[in-house]
């Protein structure tokens, strides 16, 4: 097996792994925040070239929720928050 085809069915594995990752709007991972009793929510704040960006995952209802946004999101403070290095999610 090539090196490519190695890295390439690493990649399937991880994603057959983390199971389904359901990419919302912002606006709608807030809302379901402000819907949570308790939980963990997992921030990134990054920059490309000279652009700030966020990026947010947390389960919810069994599902694993991810987010990109150009601000900022409030995270109510019943929640746990976890500053990440980085999120990493399949396109």
């Amino acid at each position: 097996m090539s090196t490519a085809a190695a890295a390439q069915a690493a990649i399937q594995q991880a994603i057959k792994a983390s199971g389904a990752i359901v990419k919302i709007e912002a606006n709608d991972f807030s809302h379901m925040l402000s819907k949570m009793d308790d939980g963990l929510v997992i921030e990134h704040q990054g920059k490309l070239f000279f652009k700030e960006y966020f990026q947010y995952s947390t389960s919810y209802k069994g599902f694993v929720f991810y987010c990109k946004s150009s601000e900022r999101i409030s995270i109510p403070s019943r929640l746990e928050k976890i500053n990440a290095k980085q999120i990493w999610a399949p396109q």
